[in-house]
Order: structure tokens, then C-alpha cells, then sequence
């Protein structure tokens, strides 16, 4: 077993630095996602109390949304700098320099004392020595900022910043104007879990009953889903009243309202072109309209499939579809086809900072070409008058507009309208595109569009 894949320990146990470096180093090494790898490392992690597992979190996150100004700063005091250092030893330095910087609430000589134990348990007394002289330089350095009085959270931002890819920075303030950096620190206050209820008129009323059978957790409707509530501090959602019996599911509320936009009546044929595991197909389903699921992985679909019977729905049908290549076994037309692009996930940035440092400028001219293809294909199987809704979980000018442009271009059948689903409409204020943002509307973010076939 890889070292990334050990459990990083103290001699007494887990705590809420070792469960963080666990983490940072399967994503940074092993390139798992931060948040199955935190859930992973929390639930092995049974003796750490609520408080301690706030503050894994928390480090888990900070570090991850400032790696490459921490690995500057931990470079700055070696000699080959944080390039030529093993992964395990500039995981453990860059997470110490985030507490050292950004955190009240570890002393520095403890900060410096646990991470150099931690390095001596698997390094070795010599890179221990070589860790202690660069965390006390590191120390006096973050020392010397503290002292100058700057605010914590403007100093935070300045390094969220510095951490962002030139080329992501240049795309989202593109895309975002002055709401780039109220964008780029949405991440600082941890996302909720959402649920979506299956009948909306029972939403008040989950709320209530969920309040009083889980102790210490939060409950609060969502803002752009009447399906929506939000979560927080209650642990393991499978586990709580509801959804053994199909009240509700797991659905982030932005991902609910992309569903929604598309205005599914019942009895209408709908076509849900990039179907994945199917949470916008089980709500599609539940407005009562026929739906047909389409996606490229046949595994995704068997998922999807057991999903919406838990649900008590079935999809229509299913089809193992490469939409780069054509439309495969799906043929017909439809009153609205959804497609929910595969984009770089930039829109997801306060859940999965560690795509920042993963994504390139270079994939998003490949996405775009995938994007464009895979709703024109699908534009195909639309009904003269039906509808078309494009979403991505991206707010990149690359992947929304010029996307929309490119199809509008490329299918003179095509063209803009304004979205006829309520919810959808009144957020687009009578436009045919509009975003959803993690510091307006409490989701992740979201590029949407309205098309439509003329007749």
C-alpha cells in the first residue's frame, strides 16, 4: 500500500491534522476528489469530536484553495525549493504553513512540533531537521504578517487569488466581472447538503419533522429549488428519516433547478441526453413526463435505472449513447431535450477547489468542441416548437455563451427564448441564459439556456 493511501496517525489516534493530511495526500498524489476522500477519512476517524472534525475540514479546504501560494511560501525557505520535496513531506509543510498563516486557533509551536513528529514517524530524523528549520522560518515569516494587522480574511483572499491559474483568473473575471471575487471566496463557509423533496407541498413540513429527529443539525429551505432544503451538521443524509421510503433524495439545489428549468409538463416526451446517474431524470420523472435517458457510460444508467424505482419512477428508456460520434440507438423526436454538458466543473470550485490547480486552458477548447457537438446532436431529436435547455456546471464565458453561439450558428432551425418554467424564469428575469452564483443564490455555480425549434 502507497503511502497516500495510509492512514496518517498519531501515536494516540486520529486527529484533525492527520485526518487532514490522509486527505491532501490522496488528492494531490493519488487525484482523488476532496470531498469523497474527506467523507472517507471522517467516517474511519470515529473518536475525533464534531469540533475537530470542523477543523479537518477547514484544513482540508484552506489548503487545497491556497496550494500553490503555500508551496511558494514553503519553497521560499528551501534550498531546491517545494518542487524537489517528496509529496508527503510538502504535504505536511504546506498544511502546517495554512495554520501558521491563516488559522487562530493552533499556537505556532504547535503547528510547527506536531507537523515535524509527523515527518520523523515516516521521513526520518534528517528530513524531520530539514522540516523543523523551514517551519521556523515559515513561522517568522507568517509572524511578521500578523504583526502588520491585516484582517485574516483579506489576507486569505489575497492568497486564494495568487493560487488561481492565470488563465482561470483571466476566464472567470471574463465571465464574472465584479463578482469574481465574491465567487472565488463563496468557498470559504462550507457548502450545505441538499435534498430535494419529491413533492414540493411537503416541503415545510420535512423541514419540521427533520428538525425534531436530528439533534444539532441545521434545516432551512433552499433559495431557487421550492424543492429544496438545506442541510447542514447532520451527518450521513441516507440515515435520516425520509428517504428510505422515497421522500426525498440527495440533490445539490442548483443541480435541482437545471432539472426544473426545462419545464417538463406531464405526459410530455423528454429526453435527458447527459442522463449520468440520474438525479435530474428522477426529477423530470416525478413532474410526469415520459423520459428517456441517454449517456455514455452504461454503468452510469444501471445506477440511474435503480434510482428512479427507489423513487417509484422508471425511465422510458435508455439509451448508451457517444453523442461525439452521433445519436446512437436514440431516434424520435421530443417536446424538450436537457443537456447537461460535461464542462470543467469550474462552477463547483467551493466544493472541489482542487480542480483549479487540475484543469488547464487547454481543455477548454476541447470541451467547448464537445460541448458544442453534443448539443447540436441532441438538438437534432427536438420537436419543431419543443425546447432545448443547455446547462453546464460552469460560469466560464468558454462554455456558456460561446457555446450557445456556436449552436445557434451551426442550427438555423434553433433559437433563443426565454424559459417558460417558472422557477427558471423568474431568476432570468425574461432572458434566455442566465447564471446561478454561489454567493447570490446559495448553490454552486451554473451557466443555463433556453432554445427553442421554431416550427
Amino acid at each position: 500500500m502507497g503511502a497516500s493511501r495510509q492512514r496518517i496517525t498519531t501515536k494516540h489516534g486520529p486527529t484533525a491534522r492527520s485526518v487532514a493530511a490522509s486527505v491532501l495526500m490522496r488528492v494531490i498524489k493519488d487525484g482523488a476528489f476532496a470531498a469523497a476522500a474527506l467523507e472517507s477519512e471522517l467516517s474511519r476517524a470515529v473518536q475525533i469530536d464534531a469540533r475537530d472534525r470542523a477543523l479537518a475540514t477547514e484544513l482540508v479546504y484552506g489548503t487545497l484553495r491556497t496550494l500553490p501560494w503555500l508551496e511558494d511560501e514553503v519553497g521560499r525557505h528551501a534550498a531546491r525549493g517545494a518542487g524537489s520535496m517528496d509529496p508527503r513531506t510538502k504535504v505536511e509543510l504546506c498544511l502546517a504553513a495554512y495554520q501558521l498563516f491563516f488559522l487562530e486557533r493552533v499556537p505556532a509551536f504547535a503547528a510547527v512540533s506536531e507537523t515535524v513528529s509527523a515527518v520523523r514517524r515516516v521521513k526520518g530524523d534528517k528530513v524531520a531537521s530539514f522540516a523543523n528549520a523551514v517551519l521556523r522560518k515559515v513561522a517568522a515569516g507568517a509572524e511578521l504578517v500578523r504583526a502588520r494587522a491585516v484582517d485574516r480574511e483579506v489576507r486569505l483572499a489575497e492568497a486564494v487569488f495568487a493560487s488561481l491559474a492565470p488563465w482561470l483568473r483571466g476566464a472567470l473575471g471574463r465571465a464574472l466581472g465584479e463578482d469574481l471575487r465574491p465567487f472565488v471566496m463563496s468557498g470559504r463557509a462550507t457548502p450545505p447538503i441538499a435534498l430535494r423533496v419529491e413533492d414540493p407541498s411537503q416541503r415545510a413540513a420535512w423541514v419540521a419533522r427533520l428538525v425534531s429527529a436530528v439533534n444539532g443539525a441545521s434545516f432551512e429551505e433552499g433559495k431557487v429549488s421550492p424543492r429544496a432544503i438545506l442541510v447542514r451538521g447532520a451527518g450521513k443524509p441516507q440515515s435520516m428519516p425520509g428517504y428510505a421510503e422515497g421522500a426525498w433524495s440527495v440533490q445539490e439545489e442548483g443541480s435541482q433547478l437545471v432539472a426544473l428549468a426545462l419545464g417538463a409538463r406531464p405526459g410530455e416526451r423528454v429526453l435527458d441526453a447527459c442522463a449520468g446517474r440520474g438525479n435530474k431524470t428522477s426529477l423530470i420523472a416525478g413532474c410526469g413526463a415520459r423520459v428517456d435517458a441517454a449517456d455514455l457510460h452504461p454503468a452510469k444508467l444501471d445506477v440511474l435505472t435503480k434510482e428512479l424505482s427507489r423513487l417509484g419512477h422508471a425511465p422510458n428508456a435508455t439509451f448508451a449513447v457517444d453523442w461525439s460520434l452521433g445519436s446512437g440507438d436514440c431516434t424520435g423526436l421530443y417536446d424538450r431535450v436537457l443537456v447537461d454538458a460535461p464542462c470543467s466543473g469550474v462552477g463547483t470550485l467551493r466544493r472541489r477547489p482542487e480542480l483549479q490547480t487540475r484543469r488547464t486552458a487547454e481543455d477548454l477548447a476541447g470541451l467547448q468542441a464537445l460541448q458544442r457537438t453534443i448539443a447540436t446532436r441532441a438538438a437534432e431529436h427536438v420537436r419543431p416548437g419543443g425546447r432545448l435547455v443547455y446547462a453546464v456546471c460552469s460560469v466560464l464565458r468558454e462554455e456558456a455563451e460561446e457555446v450557445v453561439l456556436g449552436v445557434l450558428s451551426g442550427c438555423p432551425t434553433l433559437e433563443a427564448c426565454p424559459f417558460d418554467a417558472p422557477d427558471a424564469a423568474a431568476l432570468a428575469d425574461g432572458q434566455s441564459s442566465f447564471r446561478l452564483l454561489p454567493h447570490v443564490h446559495g448553490t454552486d455555480g451554473y451557466f443555463l439556456a433556453s432554445l427553442r425549434k421554431k416550427c
